[in-house]
This record gives C-alpha cells, sequence and structure tokens, in this order.
C-alpha cells in the first residue's frame, strides 16, 4: 500500500476539493417516486422474499425509523416491521437515474468517480467560479428538483473525508470537512464510520484498545500493523487524512477486477451435498461471464454466511488462469472443504473469481496435465454456452443439480446483483 507515499504531511500547497455525493435510499427512493401509493410507507427494495433469495438493498426514510439495515435479510426485516412494503429491484430503471444524476455531475467536473450506481466522487479544484460548498449546495437542489429524489454531499481535501462528509448527516444535506474540523468531526466517530473498517476489522482493533477513529489516528503504526497487516497503514493513513489518491477521469475506462456471483438460498444448506449443489450453479455463472468477457483467472474466492448471520470469506490461487467451469468448480468446493465443516447451517454463499488476464494470451503447456483433456473441456463450455444462449439456462445440466431442484432453480447469470465497485 503505497497511496500516501506523495502526500507530504506537513506542507499543502493547495488543497483539492473533493465531492461525494451519495443519493439517498436510492433504489428505494427511485420506486416510491414512480409509486405514489408507496410513499408514505416502509419501503424496502429487496431479492424475492418468497423464496428468501437476496438481501434488503435499499430503504427509505420511513423504514429506517424501524431499524432495518441494508443486507440484512428480508425475514430479518420484516420481525422489524411486518408492514414492511418490499419491492423487487428493477436495474435498468436505477442505471438510468444514476445516468441523469453523474449528467448533472458532468456540468461542473470532468472528474467523476463512480462508487456503485449510488456513489461518486467529483473533483471540484479547477472550478474558479464557486467554492465546493457552493456546488455542492448546487447539485443537491438541482438533484431534488430536476430529479424528484434528494443526496448527501461531503466536501473535503480529499476522497476518504468527502465520503465520510456525505454519510456524516443525511439525508438531503451538505457536510463541509476542512482541516481546521475535520479532528472534531471525525475522530469522535466510531472506528467503523472510517471507510474500510468493517466488522472483523473494528473486532481486532477493540481487542486492542482502539475504539474511535481519533484512536486510529494517534495509535502506533506498528501496533496497528502487527494485527491488521499492511491495512493498518491503510486504515492510519485514511485517518489522518493522507489520502491523495486522484478521482478518475469521467471517460476512463475502469478495469474489471473481479467477476462472482452469491445467493442467498430458499432454505439453509445443511449438507456438503447442498453446498456442491449451489456452487455448481455460481461456479458455471462465474465462468460463463468470464468467457463472455474474454477473461481467464487465477485466484478463486468464497464467501459464506451461516444461519446467525456469521461470515468469513476465502481464497486460494490456482498453477494457470482458467475460465473452465470444471476447473474453477473443482476449486470452489476444495475451498470450501479445507475451510469449513458444516458447524452450522448456511444460508449464503458466493464465489468470485479475480487477477484476470485475457483468454487470447500465450498458455504455458504442462507434461503433468492431459492437454487433450484440458481441450475437449473448452470445447464443451463453448458448446454449452451457445446451447444455453439459444434455449434457456436450463436447456443443459449437469445430473448432480437435479437431485434438488428447490436449491438449483435460480439464474445467476441473469439475476445477478449489481455491486457498488472497490475503492483500492
Amino acid at each position: 500500500m503505497n497511496i500516501f507515499n506523495a502526500v507530504d504531511k506537513t506542507k499543502y500547497k493547495q488543497d483539492r476539493v473533493i465531492l461525494h455525493s451519495d443519493c439517498n435510499g436510492f433504489y428505494a427512493s427511485v420506486e416510491c417516486l414512480h409509486n405514489p401509493s408507496i410513499r408514505n410507507k416502509p419501503v424496502a427494495v429487496s431479492g424475492d422474499a418468497e423464496n428468501r433469495h437476496g438481501i434488503i438493498l435499499a430503504k427509505n426514510e420511513i423504514a429506517k425509523k424501524y431499524n432495518i439495515k441494508t443486507g440484512e435479510p428480508i425475514w430479518q426485516a420484516q420481525q422489524k416491521c411486518p408492514e414492511l412494503v418490499t419491492v423487487p429491484a428493477r436495474f435498468e430503471l436505477y442505471k438510468r437515474f444514476s445516468k441523469m444524476t453523474r449528467r448533472i455531475y458532468s456540468e461542473y467536473t470532468d472528474y467523476i468517480e463512480p462508487f456503485g450506481l449510488d456513489e461518486a466522487w467529483l473533483d471540484v479544484t479547477q472550478n474558479i467560479d464557486k467554492s465546493g460548498v457552493q456546488i455542492a449546495e448546487e447539485i443537491k437542489n438541482r438533484v431534488k428538483e430536476e430529479l424528484g429524489i434528494t443526496v448527501s454531499i461531503g466536501v473535503s481535501f480529499n476522497k476518504i473525508f468527502a465520503k465520510f462528509g456525505s454519510d456524516y448527516k443525511k439525508p438531503d444535506a451538505v457536510t463541509h470537512i476542512t482541516r481546521e474540523n475535520y479532528k472534531d468531526i471525525i475522530w469522535n466517530s466510531p472506528a467503523q464510520d472510517l471507510l474500510y473498517v468493517g466488522r472483523a476489522t473494528k473486532s481486532k482493533l477493540s481487542k486492542i484498545g482502539i475504539y474511535t477513529i481519533g484512536d486510529i489516528a494517534n495509535a502506533q503504526i506498528s501496533l496497528l500493523r502487527s494485527h491488521l497487516g499492511k491495512w493498518g497503514d491503510l486504515i492510519y493513513g485514511f485517518a489522518n487524512g493522507y489520502d491523495s489518491s486522484p478521482v478518475a477521469h469521467m471517460n476512463d475506462n475502469t478495469e474489471v477486477k473481479s467477476i462472482g456471483n452469491s445467493t442467498t438460498t430458499p432454505r439453509d444448506m445443511k449438507t456438503f451435498e447442498d453446498v456442491k449443489i449451489v456452487l455448481y450453479v455460481l461456479c458455471d455463472s462465474v465462468c460463463r461471464r468470464m468467457r463472455e468477457q474474454g477473461f481467464m483467472a487465477r485466484t478463486v474466492g468464497l464467501s459464506i454466511r451461516d444461519n446467525e448471520l456469521n461470515t468469513f470469506t476465502r481464497q486460494c490461487t490456482l498453477e494457470n488462469h482458467t475460465n473452465l467451469t470444471k476447473e474453477v468448480t473443482a476449486a470452489a468446493i476444495a475451498l470450501f472443504e479445507r475451510n469449513y465443516k458444516m458447524q452450522r447451517p448456511l444460508r449464503s454463499i458466493g464465489v468470485n473469481t479475480t487477477d484476470f488476464v485475457h483468454d487470447n494470451a500465450p498458455r504455458q503447456i504442462s507434461l503433468l496435465k492431459n492437454e487433450e483433456k484440458i481441450i475437449c473441456n473448452e470445447k464443451l463450455d463453448k458448446t454449452i454456452d451457445i446451447l444455453k444462449k439459444r434455449f434457456g439456462n436450463y436447456a443443459v445440466r449437469p445430473a448432480v443439480l437435479l437431485s434438488d431442484n428447490i436449491l438449483s432453480g435460480f439464474n445467476p447469470k441473469d439475476e445477478h446483483t449489481i455491486h457498488p465497485v472497490g475503492y483500492l
């Protein structure tokens, strides 16, 4: 991690002016805008409530009063609020609104870096006619008047503090974080309010007596490094305002860093055979998507959540890059077997691939592998891709999936959720 190396920590010739705009309860706000009959009710956008597919993706301000959280299972949200109105996600509609908000942003700067559909950083340093706060207020008012939804905007001298500002005050608000006030606003906040301090990192920090962002900023970096590795350096820099990462230009092509799918199953996965069925479906989807986009991966990742909502992730590195369904499935199954002993039933599971090369890159032939079989598997995958594209996802299926149509009866490739992009 060397994103802070270019920063002079004592002298600043000219601070940048960075905005982070976050559409408030974006999916739910758009749904309420399009359906006036639910505007005054607690509303959440979610997956399929009947089949337990998906989680709460967004909620409106009324639903927030019931402590409904983004990412929790639908059934749990409904226990908190029995009158909760759940509506299915319509990503094409959200994409359209996302483009309209960015069109407004583009009138103020060409440096716009999306962070998912509903968030974006803007660098308005070169806008000499108005201050960052003036631009933020103008954008906030325009989005409300022209699109009918609201945004919260943070204004600061780096991306991390601007992001903190957009979360600090909601909805429909502007927060200005400066070098003079950031310690008062940010350092007194809980450690988990800092970008990339999740539940696991928060737990590790608590064990060494670090509870606030200020505690992180004032800790010995060697202490953080010893407990968090390179992540300790990263969050230390974030907490002290050393982030100097640029806001990308709006025309920059975003490099694909990972391809993955996950699902919450209609019933808990209680046995290893249950897990294998779901992994077959997920890996088939991931590999088809890789082949469509012309990638091969060398790293396979696995994420699971049990029925008590405990989560963990693991990954492994393959000997060679591949996009063969059989090889990725075998790697995912082996990774699961090594790391989980079915202590508790599982609610959800995900597979992702990363460390890509293009599929036309030269491949080293191995004397220890059956190259003829590899070529046959490549031809088989391509043939199955053609059949599924022509006759549908369920036209050709491994026999193992026929043993449980409840667990295998989903199509993640066509129904996969759009997730935020990574900051790093």
